[in-house]
């Protein structure tokens, strides 16, 4: 390709609502296009690199068993009402009408259509496993599109399902699967992780993040300092507390404690730490039928609520989709005062409230909590004198804290998932009516897995953790040209015939080069070679003329000089 024919719009300076190294280089180096909120147009170089990482996908998931297939973008809303997540999914799923008034989505994730095919064509324990995967469009209605592409409305996604006779075999698979993405990760030269993760709208007994850590993270994973455990901080245990040696002294009262409606002002009033304050956390719990209930979530005075766990608390009761917050005016509705809420009375006051406690308040005493009235607190309270109290992981894992593993000291990292598998067993397969005859020629629900890989946030994920501050840097596998060309003076004859003759000579080889041939300064060559990120930039200075070449990295920007057969040698054994 000759740089004078490439169409690789470049820009002096990076737009300006771009906050990510990622977005501001995949724009200003002509990469990509925004054409809507949170909607790109791939333009040529970063069609190359896709189409490099695609292939990377394509021959390890073959490898490992997996049959490459394209489903439908646009699916039937009536198998998402009968997988019952038409309404679960949340605003995200973009629904509409054809002409003949039907129901539609854009398809975020295919698990409804896979089962579909599944249902229609497997019918004998002996036609599996089977594992069936597509690299195709997505669409999330995201409420706050952002960063370019790692968090986009429309977006590419590797999407898997496999279909096993128990779940045994998808124990199996899952292995099979993990060891599958940790080889796709490594060939595309990311140093990604494996973590614990909470399955949110997929669903299933278990899931694993694959997360590369970067400070521009939106998530935060949680990693022991001296064991292996590592979680995303929505499932991240820790150890029960070691209880402060001032405890409080007090017999069960009720005390007075005017202008005291936060843990701080209690905590300074009554001289107490707010480990042995009760938090209250009032949520209000939006159901799958449109109605709402009250929840209170119980943590110490100096923890906090992690709103995952507490949302699958609730889900462990009601049929919950999501949490929103409620206004101190709304609460007084309920005979509750923001500030003075606790565990006495409060059935009473608001019989059908989902009220939960931390696991670490189990069996806690010498306690500060609300009396549920405003002004007043009752001291010296014994959680163990309660019955039926309903103790759940519902507090934040935070730095500093003990592992529940080892002990160890826990630590936050901020982290960019690029890929998630989960264990669906029959969750969807049950739904849907998908069943095969087993050995005994009894009627089976498929166990089933799931098997992501968000590909269009690969290009942004490999950038924040290879990109400086010249421009992009690319793994060797996904740059989009392994050398450019650049003819340092193409006013001068001699360099340029030698410049169209290496240039041959490469193309010869199998070697993806790019000939800069453009009429520019050797200095904004240079420039756009660091922007775009080739693997190397290959000169053809004046030294050309005695036959020495310099060759430059793209990464680190070392230099070597090397002679023609040199240069052809070091690309043919690249």
């Amino acid at each position: 390709m000759r740089y004078s024919k490439l169409f690789a719009p470049t820009l002096k300076e990076p737009p300006k609502d771009a906050v990510l190294k990622s977005h501001q280089f995949l724009v200003q180096a002509g990469y990509i296009q925004q054409i809507g909120s949170g909607v790109y147009s791939f333009l040529p170089l970063a069609q190359r690199v896709l189409k490099k990482i695609l292939n990377v996908i394509d021959e390890v998931m073959q490898a490992h068993g997996a049959q490459s297939c394209l489903f439908n973008f646009v699916t039937p809303a009536t198998l998402w009402q009968e997988s019952g997540r038409f309404g679960k999914y949340g605003k995200e799923l973009l629904a509409f009408k054809d002409r003949k008034d039907n129901d539609f989505v854009l398809g975020p994730t295919h698990e409804e259509v896979a089962v579909e095919i599944a249902k229609a064509h497997i019918k004998s324990y002996k036609q599996l496993p089977l594992h069936l995967y597509q690299i195709h469009t997505k669409f999330r209605d995201e409420i706050r599109p952002r960063f370019g592409l790692m968090r986009a409305r429309e977006f590419i996604m590797k999407d898997g399902y496999s279909f096993h006779i128990d779940s045994a075999d998808l124990d199996r698979e899952f292995l099979n699967m993990q060891a599958a993405y940790n080889e796709i990760f490594e060939c595309l030269g990311l140093k990604v992780r494996a973590v614990e993760a909470d399955s949110g709208a997929i669903g299933g007994s278990k899931s694993r993040e694959f997360v590369l850590l970067a400070p521009c993270g939106e998530d935060t994973l949680v990693a022991c300092a001296s064991c292996a455990y590592v979680a995303n901080v929505e499932v991240a245990k820790r150890a029960k507390r070691a209880e402060p040696d001032n405890v409080p002294q007090a017999a069960f009262a009720k005390f007075p404690t005017p202008n005291t409606p936060n843990i701080e002002a209690v905590s300074a009033y009554l001289k107490v730490e707010p480990f042995f304050i009760l938090k209250a956390v009032v949520k209000k719990v939006l159901l799958e039928n449109n109605e709402s209930q009250l929840a209170v979530f119980f943590v110490r005075g100096d923890d906090s609520l992690e709103e995952t766990k507490a949302l699958n608390a609730c889900k462990s009761q009601v049929p919950a989709l999501s949490l929103e917050d409620i206004e101190g005016a709304e609460l007084k509705k309920y005979g509750l005062f923001a500030g003075y809420i606790g565990p006495y009375g409060l059935k009473h006051l608001v019989p059908n409230a989902l009220v939960f406690f931390d696991t670490d308040l189990s069996e806690a005493d010498s306690l500060v909590c609300g009396a549920n009235e405003e002004g007043a607190h009752f001291v010296g309270v014994d959680l163990s004198s309660f019955s039926g109290l309903d103790y759940k992981d519902i507090a934040t894992a935070k730095a500093g804290q003990a592992c529940a593993e080892c002990g160890g000291v826990l630590e936050h990292h901020k982290s960019i998932e690029v890929g998630h598998i989960f264990k669906l067993g029959d969750k969807y397969s049950k739904s849907l009516g998908a069943q095969f005859l087993d050995q005994e020629g009894r009627a089976c629900c498929f166990e089933m897995g799931c098997y992501g890989i968000g590909v269009s946030r690969l290009l942004a994920a490999i950038l924040e953790q290879n990109a400086d501050e010249r421009g992009c840097v690319w793994s060797e596998t996904t740059a989009p040209f392994k050398v450019v060309l650049v003819v340092a003076n193409t006013k001068d004859n001699a360099l340029n015939a030698l410049g169209e003759e290496l240039y041959t000579a490469l193309l010869d080889a199998n070697v993806e080069v790019l000939l800069d041939d453009r009429a520019e300064r050797f200095g904004a060559k240079m420039a756009d070679f660091e922007l775009i990120g080739c693997s190397y930039a290959l000169i053809v200075g004046n030294k050309a003329k005695e036959g020495v070449f310099e060759l430059v990295k793209r990464q680190g920007l070392s230099k070597l000089e090397m002679t023609k057969q040199e240069v052809l040698d070091f690309f043919k054994g690249a």
